[in-house]
Parts: structure tokens; sequence; C-alpha cells
């Protein structure tokens, strides 16, 4: 029985990835052209826009699920409102492929569609302490779950700039969290996470390097604003010892990067808002690492932190949040790795 809802739940998720890949092959047909500039990991103008295709896939699995499986929705005032909150901001991010909006008015929609899942609902009303277990946190949860919705969902966005990295990252997220979701029972995790892995798994083909077309904000932001939005489900199944943390760790190679490189900026007095190419893996790629290896590197810390997380689900309460450790450990080495081979290539940190 348990064998073949599997095998139903692959085939539905094979048609969706073809669904996504043929939207991926219309969106190179009639492509939204991205130029190359003096910041770009990229020579010829490569077309954009390709997440279009994971946000089709993503919402028509959505659909089929409001109809047939009641059993792997969230309740109906938050199922509605996010997936709502989720095509606006696609949208919104669609636009922005066309039309290069400003990063106000991007950030602005990010925060409205994090209103938006809040006001539905999901809300973070707990946190994993080190030897201290679970603390309710009661009103501080709203600004604390609006910061990480947009925090994710930009982090995502500015990850989003070397052919794979991001889309093969997500996709190994999302299986990894479909797994795990499904054997601890969280349903409308599994679902989703299994629906995003087939949108990916129709784009990444046409998006290993050399990429014939690049997800552009439509990809990114959507599947950031998703992701974050899981994660703050994942919180609710205490009962199925699935946590907040699970999706923080398998996304965890991305948030470091961009939180190291805003914070290194801020330090340097830099606008932190404006376009560079000193990310981690822009100056790994820069110092002349090649961009499938700096793309299967970000590959291998999913890999790693979804083995962190099998150890994770295991550890008592008062020591879950311990698991970060050996993450950051991680990203340190990383980090001072990319560091020395900055310094032997000549290079500097500076924007430019």
């Amino acid at each position: 029985m348990l064998i073949d809802a599997v095998l139903r739940h692959l085939a539905f998720a094979l048609c969706l990835a073809l669904l996504s890949a043929a939207a991926v092959r219309l969106m190179i047909a009639y492509p939204i052209l991205d130029h190359p500039n003096e910041r770009s990991s990229h020579a010829r103008p490569t077309p954009r826009g390709g997440g279009v295709g994971v946000v089709l896939a993503f919402v028509t699995g959505m659909a089929a699920l409001y109809v047939g499986a009641d059993y792997a929705r969230l309740p109906p005032p938050q199922f509605l409102g996010v997936i709502g909150a989720a095509v606006a901001i696609a949208a919104v991010s669609l636009w922005d492929d066309v039309a290069d909006l400003r990063f106000a008015v991007k950030l602005a929609a990010q925060a409205l569609a994090a209103l938006v899942a809040v006001a539905a609902g999901l809300v973070l009303d707990r946190l994993a302490l080190p030897w201290v277990g679970q603390v309710w946190i009661g009103w501080l949860g709203v600004p604390l779950t609006l910061f990480w919705i947009v925090g994710c969902t930009n982090a995502v966005n500015f990850m989003d700039g070397l052919d794979g990295l991001v889309g093969g990252s997500l996709f190994l997220a999302a299986v990894i969290l479909c797994v795990v979701a499904g054997d601890e029972g969280g349903w409308f995790v599994y679902a989703a996470s299994l629906l995003i892995a087939a949108g990916l798994a129709g784009f990444l083909p046409f998006n290993l390097h050399p990429a014939r077309i690049f997800m552009g904000d439509v990809g990114s932001q959507f599947l950031g604003f998703m992701m974050a939005v899981l994660a703050v489900a994942a919180a609710h199944f205490d009962a199925a010892a699935v946590s907040f943390l699970i999706v923080p760790l398998l996304l965890f190679g991305l948030l470091f990067d961009a939180a190291f490189t805003l914070v290194r900026r801020a330090l340097r007095g830099e606008r932190v808002a404006a376009a560079h190419r000193t990310h981690l893996y822009q100056m790994a790629q820069r110092s002349g690492l090649g961009v499938r290896a700096v793309a299967a590197t970000h590959w291998g810390f999913v890999l790693f932190h979804g083995a962190l997380i099998a150890l994770f689900l295991r550890l008592t309460p008062e020591t879950k949040p311990l698991i970060v450790l050996p993450a950051l450990a991680l990203q340190f080495a990383w980090a001072l790795y990319v560091a020395r081979r900055v310094r032997r290539a000549g290079l500097t940190w500076a924007a430019g």
C-alpha cells in the first residue's frame, strides 16, 4: 500500500517536471534576455525567467492537492493565504525580470507576502535553545517570522548568480525535506517539497553550466519564500519531531554566504543593497575555481546538512540546536579556503 502511494506520487511529480520543462523551453524560445555587465558571471546574453516552470508546476500541484488530498492541506485560510502570497511574489518577481524594479519595490512585495502568510496563521510560536529545549516566544513570534521569511527570500535571491548553484541546492534540499516530512507525518511539508523538487527537476537540466536559461527573480524569490514558509509550517509538527531548524539547516550554505557577505560589506561601509560580485561563491569562481566545482561544492553542503538532520532527529530537545555547530564549522572552513584563493589570485573584496 505504501509503495503504491509512493509510486503514484512519483508519477505525479514526473508529470509536473515535464510541465515545468515545457514552460522553461517556452521561456527559452521567447526569452527575457539577461545582458551581461561588469558584475555578471556570464559572458553572453542569456534568457532568464526559467523559474516560471517551477512556479507553474508548484501551483498546478497545489491545485490538485486542494481538490483531492485533504490530509496534506493546511487549514483553508492558511493554505489559500500562503499559495496566494507565493503566486503574488512570483508575479512581482517576473515583472522585475522584465523591467528591473527598484530594490525597495521588491522588498515591499516580499514584506507584504510575508504579512499575508503571518496573517493566515503561519507564525513561529517557540524556539529551541541549547540545554533548555523549546521556549515559547509569544508576541515576538510575529516579527521573527516576518524577518525570517523576508531574509530567506532575499538570501536565496542573492545567491542565484552561478549556473546550477541555487537550482541544484534547492532541488536536493526539497528532496531531503520531502523524505523527512513524509517519514515524520508532516504531509503538507511533504507535498509542497515534492512539488518544488518536481518543478526544479524540469528546470535544472537547462540551468547546468553552461546555462541555457537562468531562473530569474521569479524563481529565486518564489523558492526562497516557499522554503521559508515550509520551515515555519514544519515547526508546527512537534508531535512528529519535525522542527523549524530543519529547513534553515538544509539551506545553511546559502544563508551563511548571504549573511557573511551582508555583514562584511556593512562593516566596510559599502551600500549593502548595491549590486556586487563579492559573495563567497562569486569570489571562489573569480579566483579560478570552475563554475561546476563551486556549484557542486554547495550541493555537497546540502548533502552534509542532510546527514546532520538524520542525527538531529535523534537528539534530545535540549541538544538539537547544537547541530548548527558542525554546519558553522564547515562554512567557516569554506570561507577561509576562499579567502586564501582570493589572496593568491590578487583579488580585492571591494565591490566593483
